[in-house]
């Protein structure tokens, strides 16, 4: 099959690789419908992860049952399923709690830019849908296993209550899905922090009533006056920077609450002023699992349309395109076509 592999910082290639087969009676063996590269993925492509050897790239797929594990239950061969970039035995206290992402059985998907890719723990991490859906739904369904999913999640950690503010820090492909889960969720008034027109749009379009360009506590200063002086109920950080937590933390209100869900880079919060902000702080690899199937729902429906993030679409064979263009913020998010 052909399949991404990193090998150091720039470089990216697709290649010829081994088929993925059942390994474990719980696995299931998917053959990719549409597949794509995350904002995270740039975090080794820019060299600010290590790359060390190389190795497969990619944990968001949709596509359909080719073979299941013996242990396998609630899958068969053809079914379109919607899996998340990690994996749940959706049994363990972790799952049951609805922290499927930090289950006691976890495995984090990361060779799902190919045609072809082993779902461990395949029962309790993968979503079947009743009938195969349009094609022109795949995109929305595949950002709800992980862009839209860690948007809810941002929501939800940040605690988006009905009639309430909220502000989202990052105008990637997370940051504008946690605009759609913010609004999903009753925000009345929600506040995107961007620099760059055509994602406002696209904020905007998803939703949001405001748009701050403002970084830092320039950025904080700005959403203070946009809240009475007070700071917003809720505050989204979608980046992983020190300096987007740092905003996120000093724009919410004393008794608001912060979702972290950039992967943190370089990140440390004083805990001296955390104490006296009186701000609540959560975050954490996204539970997607517990959400995908009302997510699902929403997608199939046209509630939520998520799938407009993909602003450029390429062979999987041009993944390397993709990356780039990302990585030039030519493009929000690359879809990838096996």
């Amino acid at each position: 099959m052909r399949g991404t592999v990193i090998h150091a910082p720039g470089d990216i290639r697709s290649e010829t690789l081994d088929d993925p087969k059942v390994i474990e009676p719980t696995d299931a063996v998917i053959r990719t419908a549409v597949t794509c590269v995350c904002g995270s993925d740039l975090w080794p492509y820019r060299g600010a992860e290590p790359v060390g050897a190389p190795h497969p790239m990619g944990h968001e797929y949709v596509g359909f049952v080719e073979e299941v594990g013996s242990e396998v239950t609630g899958l068969r061969p053809g079914q379109f399923v919607v899996g998340s970039f990690a994996t749940s035995d959706n049994t363990c206290p972790n799952c049951l709690n609805g922290f499927q992402s930090n289950c006691l059985q976890r495995e984090f998907m990361s060779t799902c830019q190919a045609e072809y890719i082993r779902v461990p723990n395949a029962a309790g991490t993968l979503v079947a849908l009743d009938e195969t859906p349009d094609e022109h739904l795949w995109p929305g369904l595949l950002a709800n296993s992980d862009v839209m999913g860690t948007g809810w999640w941002a929501a939800d950690a940040a605690q988006v209550r009905p009639g309430s503010t909220a502000v989202v820090v990052g105008d990637g492909a997370v940051g504008l899905c946690a605009v759609i889960a913010a609004r999903e969720l009753g925000a009345e008034r929600v506040i995107a922090v961007s620099r760059h027109e055509s994602r406002q749009k696209l904020a905007l379009a998803f939703g949001a009533t405001d748009i701050v360009t403002e970084r830092g506590e320039q950025g904080v200063e700005r959403i203070r006056e946009l809240t009475g002086g007070i700071g917003a109920d809720s505050v989204l950080e979608c980046v992983g920077t020190a300096e987007a937590v740092r905003q996120a933390l000093h724009s919410a209100r004393p008794g608001g609450s912060v979702g972290v869900v950039g992967v943190p880079h370089g990140v440390a919060v004083d805990g001296q002023e955390l104490f006296f902000s009186h701000v609540g702080l959560r975050g954490g690899p996204a539970p997607v699992r517990r959400y995908l199937p009302d997510l699902n729902e929403r997608v199939l429906s046209g509630r939520i349309d998520p799938g407009k993030v993909f602003d450029l679409a390429l062979p999987l064979a041009d993944v390397a395109e993709g990356y780039r263009a990302m990585d030039e913020r030519r493009a929000i998010k690359t879809l990838l076509k096996p």
